[in-house]
């Protein structure tokens, strides 16, 4: 027995509430190296003559990596207290016993001393991660507004270029406003849309607005605060919720807060409201030069025209959380996502939490984060983070073919088992967005390939978002190509692929519960041949999906599926004699 690669730990993703009566626990031992885990478990203060009476719960294996085992259970402690060890049980038979002071052998002398255990004090319903019950249900569609639709061309700036004239460059302005927005909401509903994400809207001088000069106004040249609120209004008659990007920790250069402080340097009341290390701060000489350690002011990233807000001086955290409150009481926004968030310090994010929430008790609060992040995933910080380790296992597998569809399983399972099980219900997945390459691009233009990760992308737990354009095959390389603007022009749209997301969406809805909080097994995944066979089981009813990445077409019968009682096509609710997964396609079956 592996005992090395045994693990758990109470109060993180290993042990937590579930909802206000229910714990799931999670054991990690070796692949293949352990047959049984069985956890000994009950009330810590259950004792009778008899001694503890304590019960044998057995743990299910829920995922497999390339180099663990994860087992899982939920129970309902009686008094909402749990003590609790695990016995373990190897492929050879051999047993021991795992509990809070380590590894012991299995005796019953070893099991009767209390100390020995894990412990569960009390299940508070307060400390249980609770996200809207809404964003489950949730397709998003992210637009870069800038480059949407231009509704009102009186508010264009003076050197703007006609709409799609040319791929954009960093410094174009091509018009989209919110007006533009406005004028497609029913595109977007017959798309199946019921979440728009924006990427900033207030006041900057870039077409990218991430280096916000006033957060308390709509950028001029997409509207006013009286159109913004018709979009509000508007989005919310068609049942579509609204969430705004905040940049908060950084601001921009041209703001009077940071013109202050060039200005007036160590002088400046806003001094404080930034790193600066040294004065003069003169802007392009003793600012962070590109490659270069020589910080003067800190900056998000190198770029000196966002100097980095300093959010632990209560001036800023009063500034920043009036920002957060306004919007949302204001105008009724639905929820923030939170750019460059790992950099801005988690007490501020506390508070953030604590501050909109009051204003609407079911807002959404997403955080821009790449890299795994447990430690925001808590309760008290987001709801949600933008799900890059998926998107790039997926993209890894199915649009680069630069890894094996077992090296994809591994990495989604082991992205599952990082978070707790109500946070993967919410997450923000989506496989391209203004910060990467479009996804026809990363596919060389295959249509099959990008229609395989959207819909594998779509079966699995999670909020799908949409980044404008996919839906009518629009490509794009990296940033600025991504940005490019909407094509209107229906003979330019992909109808076909328009067709093809109206139907994923569509279908994504039909089966929301399944999909959402189905169980999820693993039936086959055949390196060789690129094929992976998976099903979602939830409430009787079942989704069997089968893609098939090879360039030749696969045909299955009911002998393949022996638990099936009969062959349902739940794509085209057809009933099937065969299985036909045509090459670079999918298939999903429904029992």
């Amino acid at each position: 027995m592996e005992r090395a690669a045994i693990y758990h730990q109470p109060f993180s993703a290993y042990a937590y509430g579930y909802d206000k009566e229910t714990l799931h626990i999670k054991v990690r031992s070796k692949k293949d190296d352990i047959k049984e885990v069985v956890m000994i478990g009950a009330d810590p203060y259950l004792h009778t003559k008899a001694g503890w009476q304590s019960e044998n719960i057995p743990l299910q294996k829920v995922a497999t990596t390339e180099e663990h085992d994860y087992w899982m259970v939920a129970v309902k402690p009686a008094q909402r207290r749990l003590q609790y060890g695990f016995v373990l049980t190897d492929t050879t038979g051999e047993e021991v016993f795992y509990g809070g002071r380590g590894f012991y052998e299995n005796t019953e002398d070893n099991r009767a001393v209390m100390d020995y255990y894990f412990k569960f004090p009390f299940l508070h319903e307060s400390e249980v991660f609770k996200a809207p019950e809404w964003v489950k249900e949730t397709i998003w569609y992210q637009i870069f507004p800038e480059r949407f639709g231009n509704g009102n061309p009186d508010i264009s700036p003076e050197n703007v270029l006609p709409w799609g004239s040319k791929d954009p460059g960093r410094d174009d302005f091509f018009g989209g406003d919110i007006a533009g927005i406005i004028e497609h909401l029913d595109y977007l509903v017959e798309l199946g849309i019921n979440g728009i994400y924006l990427t900033p809207v207030f006041e900057a001088s870039t077409n990218h607005k991430y280096d916000t000069l006033n957060y308390f106004e709509i950028d001029p040249h997409f509207g006013d605060k009286e159109t913004f609120r018709q979009f509000i209004q508007e989005a919310h008659k068609r049942g579509i919720k609204v969430m705004l990007d905040a940049v908060f920790n950084h601001i921009g250069d041209k703001s009077p807060e940071w013109q202050d402080v060039l200005k007036n340097g160590a002088k400046s009341e806003y001094v404080d409201w930034f790193h600066v290390h040294s004065f003069p701060v003169t802007p392009g000489e003793n600012g962070n030069i590109e490659g270069k350690n020589t910080l003067s002011f800190d900056t998000f990233a190198y770029t000196m025209h966002m100097p980095k807000l300093n959010t632990a001086n209560p001036a800023v955290q009063k500034y920043l959380l009036d920002i957060a409150t306004y919007w949302v009481r204001e105008f009724d926004i639905d929820g923030w996502r939170l750019d460059v968030a790992n950099e801005v310090d988690h007490a501020f994010w506390k508070s953030f939490r604590k501050a909109v929430r009051a204003e609407k008790d079911d807002l959404y609060i997403l955080g821009e984060i790449w890299h795994d992040s447990w430690l925001w995933l808590l309760g008290d910080e987001f709801d949600s983070v933008m799900n890059y380790p998926f998107t790039q296992t997926i993209i890894e597998n199915y649009v680069e073919e630069r890894i094996t569809p077992s090296k994809m399983v591994s990495g989604i399972s082991d992205q599952l088992m990082r978070y707790q099980e109500q946070v993967n219900h919410v997450m923000f997945n989506m496989l391209d967005s203004h910060d990467t390459a479009r996804l026809l691009t990363r596919c060389d233009g295959d249509k099959d390939k990008a229609k395989l990760a959207l819909a594998f992308m779509f079966a699995h737990t999670g909020s799908p978002c949409i980044y404008y354009g996919t839906e009518i095959g629009m490509d794009g390389a990296d940033d600025p190509l991504c940005r490019k603007c909407m094509e209107w022009d229906e003979a330019k749209q992909d109808k076909e692929m328009f067709s093809f997301m109206k139907h994923l969406i569509a279908f994504r809805k039909k089966h929301q519960q399944t999909l959402t909080y189905g169980d999820l097994v693993w039936h086959t995944v055949d390196d060789e041949n690129r094929r992976v066979i998976f099903s979602r089981t939830h409430n009787g009813t079942r989704l069997t999906f089968v893609f098939n990445q090879a360039e030749e077409a696969i045909t299955l019968t009911k002998a393949d599926f022996t638990d099936m009682s009969a062959l349902q096509d739940a794509w085209s609710e057809k009933a099937l004699e065969k299985v036909n997964v045509p090459a670079k396609s999918f298939v999903v079956l429904e029992d």
